[in-house]
């Protein structure tokens, strides 16, 4: 990333890597035209991400909706990255998926009972890092 561009496209590998060093991100998904979004903790392996729930309009909504986009970000002092997955949804059925899960590190944030594990599979990644620092001056031949 160079002083001229401040923003670069990462790679898919990096995309994954980025994901799987954090646990908490957005679930975002759209239900009869209306979008919602839902900060949630996960567990990322690869292109699975996993998180947990309980009965209501996540779990609900996002197996209705069948796709999911699920967004996390990192804010540094001289850098920003992004990360954005797309991906079907589905619900863990079978005793093997869901003692897989159960052996994860993946606790819920608020002390409530979440029973139902969900996985995003990601058929989509995209990252990009932004370079933080002051705005530019302004080249004085380009209208405002």
């Amino acid at each position: 990333m160079s002083r001229e561009n401040p923003v670069q496209d990462l790679p898919e590998e990096e995309s994954l890597a980025l994901l799987e060093g954090k646990d908490y991100g957005r679930l975002v998904f759209s239900v009869g035209g209306e979008v919602e979004i839902f900060p949630i903790n996960y567990h990322a392996a690869g292109r699975e991400i996993t998180f947990r729930t309980a009965p209501g309009t996540k779990l609900a909504g996002s197996l209705i909706a069948g796709r999911a986009v699920f967004e996390v970000d990192d804010v540094a002092e001289d850098e920003v990255w992004s990360v954005i997955v797309r991906g079907p949804v589905r619900t863990l059925e079978t005793e093997a998926e869901i003692d897989a899960a159960e052996e994860l590190d993946l606790r819920p944030f608020v002390p409530t009972v979440k029973r139902f594990f969900v996985r995003l599979d990601a058929d989509e990644v995209s990252g990009r890092r932004f370079r933080r620092g002051p705005e530019p001056e302004a080249p004085l031949d380009v209208p405002d």
